[in-house]
């Protein structure tokens, strides 16, 4: 039987697997965040290729699968 920390740790992992996030594309996203980067007021996304980050303001809100349709603002 595994335990909480086990199954907790696998789960994001087989979801990226499950989605197809690259993890050239997840490192890509590690890099954009530690640049700091200015969201503008409104609505706004990132594409990184196989997923997209939007959000709002200065928060992301969410995630977006290659293939859906962002709002806002590209940065």
């Amino acid at each position: 039987m595994e335990g909480p920390s086990t199954g907790f740790a696998r789960a994001p992992v087989e979801r990226l697997r499950e989605r197809e996030i690259s993890a050239e594309d997840l490192y890509q996203l590690k890099l954009w965040r530690e640049s700091e980067p200015e969201a503008p007021e409104g609505a706004w996304y990132k594409d990184f290729g196989s997923f997209k980050i939007c959000g709002e303001g200065e928060y992301p809100k969410t995630f977006l699968l290659r293939g859906q349709l962002p709002r806002g603002q590209k940065l």
